[in-house]
């Protein structure tokens, strides 16, 4: 069974980064019969955040992402934070020391930098001289004894062999040792594990199958597989997924803009589309990553604004169609897929009265005085809306007539009123409030449709000019659901009172 694992490190809020790679990790798990685990990589306590870790699985909940396996769903792996395995890291780091592929370094900081500094201007590209790999086994226990900080420091002058590494993603990579430090650390004076240490150990101990991570990781991926080798482990597989960018072509970052994963949740997106957004950032044509042509008969990739829901996602993911490049995130196909995945629920009116009630505190809050926020009038708005909507909170900027008197000193109220004389205006509002006093009670989308055609042939009126009058009077919007349309929400009383409102304003000004 494939097992995979996200693991973010709780710094701060989730963002789109991290959680496309919950996904990928997800949809590579789901559709391989596997599962995924959830584990909390918070081995620097400088950078720990408090309640990072809550908002991380509040933001996987919210998008439907469920772990198998992590914080809260205990199973045969854990512990799932990393703070809670340091004796195993520990252990691993022995092991390393005894077989020569690890040393105790005792340089200070101080010491540290001045080598880096000395080294560079002697243009090497080295970042550390080795200064304490050869100490005798007598002066690092002296050292110890003595209560010496230290860290331990790969030693890669003792590089195991092993095969070239190559990444499901990228193929067969070229030897990148050169772009590594001098003897990383592996574990610091205060006895955590860096990250290079840990999530080999972690992936090893948990019986990790597949590693999906982001691009950022790539240049380390020679040290991984040097630490596995050193310890006579057999790795996991690899794929880097290549980096998302900006609009501008900046590298995304939770330190800057609005890329938080509840950021977008409380902005009111669609998880689904948040997802089929990230997922088909970067799904590109079929390629064998051992650099093969594609085939006739390989699959393409689904197009970037593919409407696709989370179980369509896992069916047609496919790891081989990942493009090499880093991909831009483009915050319009995030509204069209938005748009669309809100046209499909308006289709179940479970899932509209669901989006009436998510909505009903924000049309309260910019309409306090309004006695129409109810959630069952709010999915009658909706409905009329359906095609408009891009996210579920434009609904009350796209239709504030239906919740509030309409705005005759607007702009756009006084600009579409200016091709309407007064007269045809008077005669056009005259004849529907005696139409509808008369006639309707009944709030049918048709059957008023019907009624208002009737209306306007007898006042002779041009179809423009009957219905520029009605809306106008009714909405003092250019744009909207069809006159028949905001009647049946309005109803006959409202739409009557509304009428005589705007005959009154006109009348007092002749």
């Amino acid at each position: 069974m494939v097992l995979l694992r996200f693991a973010p490190s709780p710094t701060g809020a989730l963002h789109l980064g991290g959680l496309r790679t919950a996904l990928y990790n997800h949809l590579y798990a789901k559709k391989h019969g596997g599962k995924w685990i959830l584990r909390i990589e918070d081995t620097d306590p400088t950078r720990y955040v408090p309640g990072a870790v809550d908002g991380i699985r509040a933001a996987l909940e919210w998008t439907g992402l469920g772990y198998d396996y992590g914080p809260g769903r205990d199973g045969p792996h854990g512990a799932y934070y990393q703070s809670e395995r340091l004796d195993l890291y520990r252990t691993y780091a022995r092991k390393l020391l005894e077989s020569g592929h690890a040393y105790r370094c005792f340089c200070s900081p101080d010491k540290l930098a001045s080598t880096r500094e000395r080294l560079a201007r002697t243009g090497s590209n080295a970042t550390y001289d080795k200064a304490c790999l050869h100490l005798t086994e007598e002066e690092v226990a002296r050292c110890v004894h003595a209560g010496e900080s230290s860290v331990v420091r790969f030693n890669d002058d003792r590089l195991p062999e092993r095969d070239v590494a190559t990444d499901l993603v990228f193929g067969a990579l070229r030897d990148a040792h050169a772009s590594l430090p001098t003897d990383p650390v592996l574990l610091k004076s205060d006895l955590f594990p860096t990250y290079h240490l840990a999530s080999i150990v972690d992936d090893h101990e948990m019986g990790i199958t597949h590693v999906l991570r982001g691009e950022e990781w790539l240049p380390s991926l020679p040290l991984h597989l040097d630490l596995y080798a050193s310890l006579s482990l057999k790795p996991p597989q690899f794929a880097h997924l290549p980096i998302l960018l900006n609009p501008d072509g900046s590298k995304m970052s939770k330190r800057k803009g609005n890329v938080s994963v509840l950021d977008f949740m409380q902005r009111g997106w669609e998880p689904e589309a948040l997802l089929n957004w990230l997922a088909l950032a970067g799904w590109g044509t079929h390629h064998d990553p051992n650099g093969r042509p594609p085939s006739s008969g390989d699959s393409q990739a689904p197009d970037s604004t593919a409407i696709m829901t989370l179980p369509e996602l896992v069916h047609q993911f496919d790891l081989s169609a990942l493009t090499h490049r880093r991909n831009i995130l483009d915050p319009a196909k995030l509204e069209y897929l938005n748009k669309h995945h809100l046209m499909r629920s308006w289709k179940d009116d479970e899932a509209t009265a669901h989006h009436a009630h998510r909505i009903r505190e924000l049309v309260k809050l910019d309409f306090p005085t309004s006695q129409y926020a109810t959630p069952d009038y709010i999915a009658k708005v909706i409905r009329v809306l359906q095609g408009r909507i891009t996210n579920v909170f434009d609904v009350p900027s796209l239709a504030p007539f239906f919740f509030v008197d309409p705005d005759y000193t607007s702009s756009d109220a006084k600009s579409m009123i200016r091709s309407v004389s007064t007269d045809e205006y008077l005669l056009a509002l005259d004849t529907t409030i005696r139409f509808v006093e008369k006639i309707m009670v009944d709030d049918d989308i048709s059957l008023v449709a019907t009624v208002i055609h009737d209306v306007c042939k007898v006042t002779g009126l041009k179809q423009k000019t009957f219905m520029t009058a009605l809306r106008h009077a009714l909405s003092a919007m250019k744009t909207g659901p069809s006159i028949p349309e905001i009647i049946s929400v309005l109803g006959p009383e409202r739409t009557v009172a509304r009428l005589k409102n705007a005959v009154s304003i006109v009348t007092s000004k002749i």
